[in-house]
């Protein structure tokens, strides 16, 4: 294996103290969706750390792309075809 890929999938301690009333909280969690606690608090903490670095994306685009961007943005929904489109659609949960 190289040092490179050794590196990237080498297993790495990440400890903390927490207080009991958050451990039980995270432990009945736990239970209820089954699986470990380093698990659930290792997935729950990348999946924050995503929302946080998708929020503050930068986004570079030419002029022209732009302005259709901000088009977009300013248009009404109502006059959107495709928004109108997707919200008139059936919903998946609705069985009426």
């Amino acid at each position: 294996m190289s040092q490179v890929v050794e590196a990237r999938t080498k297993l790495l301690p990440l400890n903390m103290r927490v207080e009991s009333r958050k451990r039980a909280l995270i432990d009945r969690a736990v239970a209820e969706c089954g699986g470990d606690r380093t698990s659930f608090v290792l997935d729950a903490a990348c999946r924050r750390a995503e929302e946080i670095l998708m929020d503050r994306r930068m986004y570079v685009m030419d002029d022209r792309s732009f302005e259709a961007f901000e088009r977009a943005l300013e248009t009404p929904i109502e006059e959107n075809p495709c928004v109108m489109k997707l919200m008139n659609r059936k919903k998946r949960w609705d069985k009426t």
